[in-house]
């Protein structure tokens, strides 16, 4: 079993590895879109992010994602969110 520390999306996903210019942390993600951190793993299991790993190896998601996350949540109506919210619950089970 690897340690928590050492693990990396490769381990649980097919995920690309990109260059530090095009690679946030999900930390950083999070601060970014100013959501919870355990919104950023779920917004990359219900796809509205894409995982991936930078030169190091580790877990992030793309710079690309997090615009395109964030000119969305600004942009959106009330019921665009409304029915994303309906469609990622039915699809997480």
């Amino acid at each position: 079993m690897t340690p928590r520390n050492e693990r990396r999306y490769s381990e649980l996903l097919r995920v690309a590895r990109v260059g530090d210019d095009a690679w946030l942390s999900q930390y950083e993600a999070a601060r970014q879109l100013d959501i919870a951190l355990y919104r950023v793993g779920v917004l990359i299991a219900c796809g509205h992010l894409v995982p991936a790993e930078n030169a190091a190896g580790n877990a992030g998601v793309t710079i690309a994602s997090v615009q395109a996350e964030k000119t969305w949540r600004d942009n959106a109506t009330y019921r665009e969110k409304a029915l994303r919210l309906l469609k990622d619950t039915v699809g997480f089970f």
